[in-house]
């Protein structure tokens, strides 16, 4: 057993964590999918995707959710042979159609065209429809990043199924956690990734938290009373989780919702998303772009860190960090990898009719 990497969690353990070789990871998400009828592709794809995510410390998006997907899958919330597909509508608009899958190819997909798009024309907008969970956005950004891309992302939409957040003033959940992401090209270290619900808390963490036996942070989630709480069950039974920043976080959350149904259309499965790529070589050469990025990191780098820090960390450099220092190990609580193993012992798990929430 041994201890998170420094910065690796948000969540107070009642118990300790195992170390697993991602390789093993992997292999137990092939066996937990693969008896489901998800195709061979897709398996390995969403996969690589939740054990970079664990990797990168980004613990609500990694292995834990093989669990959630197992679930839906099983609950038919989301189809398992289904694969995304790239059209232009009879409008003119590129949109990725997921066919009510697993949303991590769709995204993939949808980041792909959008920066061809763009390397044509200079901006693209690219809507992302009928999909299952999206997996780590910063993933994706990062990727669009280093080809030179500025990405925007956001999704909303379905509220009425998925209440998770209160708004600003409220203590009933009203709102999907609506996510946004943006990337752009960086210094010496790499992209710089901005990825984070509109919530407090990611709902991912609250089911990790309840996974792992955990507790939540403190200011992150109210009881159906409007009590601050710490405990993942008072969620489940009809608490909310608060808003980031307050007013700033529910007008995000707000805006995202405005654009994923209000303008996108009614919403199949969880969100409907949009996503804007621009080239940035467009406006300024790569070079003395990564340059005068560079220098506005370098001086936020120098900042002398507040009391409990240790230093400015920079979006997007924090996580390739960390999953350059888990050297392919990844510390799982025990709690949640004991269902991941004996999820996949099961060649052939009955329906249990219980299907997680969106969780972005």
């Amino acid at each position: 057993m041994t201890p998170a990497l420094p910065n690796a969690s948000k969540l107070e353990l009642r118990g300790g964590r195992v170390a697993i070789p991602s390789a093993t990871a992997k292999l137990r998400i092939t066996e937990i999918l693969a008896p489901l009828g998800v195709p061979d592709a897709i398996t390995q794809e969403v996969a690589t995707h939740l054990v970079d995510a664990s990797l990168s410390g980004v613990e609500s998006h990694g292995i834990v959710r093989v669990l959630q997907y197992a679930a839906q899958y099983r609950a038919g919330h989301i189809i398992a042979d289904a694969t995304p597909v790239f059209r232009i509508t009879a409008t003119g608009a590129p949109e990725v159609d997921g066919h009510g899958a697993i949303g991590i190819p769709a995204m993939r997909l949808a980041f792909d065209e959008a920066c061809r798009l763009a390397a044509q024309s200079g901006i693209a907008a690219v809507a992302i429809r009928n999909v299952g969970h999206t997996g780590r956005h910063g993933y994706f950004a990062d990727l669009a990043a280093q080809k030179g891309f500025l990405t925007i992302l956001t999704g909303g939409g379905k509220r009425e199924q998925w209440r998770q957040v209160a708004p600003h003033g409220g203590v009933k959940a009203m709102l999907p956690t609506n996510p946004w992401c943006v990337g752009i090209p960086g210094g010496e270290q790499g992209p710089n990734i901005l990825d984070f619900a509109t919530s407090k808390i990611a709902g991912g963490w609250i089911h990790a938290a309840r996974s792992a036996g955990a507790l939540l942070p403190e200011g992150c989630v109210i009881d159906r009373f409007g009590n601050p709480t710490r405990d993942p069950e008072d969620y489940f039974n009809g608490g909310a989780i608060l808003p980031a920043g307050g007013h700033k976080g529910f007008a995000l959350a707000l805006m995202a919702e405005l654009i994923g149904e209000a303008m996108l259309g009614p919403v199949t499965v969880e969100c409907n998303w949009l996503l804007i790529c621009i080239d940035t070589a467009r406006f300024r050469p790569a070079g003395p772009m990564q340059a005068a990025a560079e220098a506005i990191l370098a001086e936020l780098r120098a900042c002398p860190p507040a009391p409990g820090f240790t230093s400015v960390e920079i979006p997007g450099e924090r996580e390739r960090n960390h999953h350059q220092a888990a050297q392919e190990l990844i510390h799982v609580p025990e709690e949640t990898w004991a269902q991941i193993v004996a999820l996949a012992a099961q060649s052939a798990a009955p329906p249990d009719g219980e299907a997680f929430g969106p969780m972005p």
